[in-house]
């Protein structure tokens, strides 16, 4: 098998019924449990309106080649998430309306490309959600090498095959497969007492003492002081 020019057809995939778990828990209540360390950055951002949940089926491609990107459409299951390591090159795009309708044909779940796009009128019409860094008219060359279901990074994260996204308004965030179990039950804690507690401040029921008393304190213990 040559390297880095090769596919993996097959890998450890979570259950769907724990994907679609996650449905509904914004980004940045997992991104809140993970401790922030599995959120993408680096310009990573959404390009239409559609909130992404699925699967990571993963490619890495050398600069501004989209070949195992094409490739990798006809390979992925319904709902898998295509994600492209485009190494964060921006000056030619790796998708395209003419991906996008293939993917949709085929029941895909989106992209996340760490790199451009292009086609923004296909791409805002597009039933899929698509994330990425920049767009260009620029189209991509198709001569390879690239790899398919190998680990890449994305938007400064490790993403493995068989990893779950979700991606909203806020961005993207990587939930391990491995600790996607334990994940799902701290980011619906965590989301229930956020949602309690900004209930309370619409009421009026959150006093200022006991916001004053808990960022204080988080202050001082982190090594503050306060002077008169």
């Amino acid at each position: 098998m040559a390297v880095g020019f090769r596919m993996f057809t097959d890998f450890q995939r979570p259950e769907a019924e724990l994907v679609e778990a996650f449905r509904g828990i914004p980004s940045s209540n997992i991104g809140d449990c993970v401790r922030k360390m599995t959120c993408m950055f680096g310009g990573i951002r959404p390009f239409n309106k559609h909130n992404l949940l699925g699967v990571a089926f993963t490619v890495k491609v050398p600069s501004g080649d989209n070949l195992a990107a094409q490739m990798a459409l006809d390979y992925a299951k319904p709902g898998d998430i295509i994600v492209i390591d485009g190494a964060g090159y921006t000056d030619r795009a790796l998708v395209g309306g003419m991906m996008l309708a293939y993917s949709e044909m085929r029941h895909l779940g989106g992209f996340v490309v760490n790199g451009a796009v292009r086609d923004m009128d296909d791409i805002r019409a597009s039933s899929l959600p698509v994330f990425a860094k920049a767009v260009t008219p620029l189209g991509p060359y198709r001569e390879g090498p690239g790899e398919i279901n190998v680990p890449v990074v994305c938007g400064g994260q490790v993403v493995m095959p068989g990893d779950i996204l979700v991606g909203d308004a806020d961005g993207v965030v990587v939930i391990p497969r491995k600790d996607a179990c334990e994940l799902l039950k701290a980011a619906r804690k965590n989301l229930a007492g956020e949602q309690e507690e900004i209930h309370l401040m619409k009421e009026g029921l959150y006093t200022e003492s006991k916001h004053r008393e808990t960022f204080t304190t988080m202050f001082l213990r982190h090594g503050g002081s306060i002077s008169e």
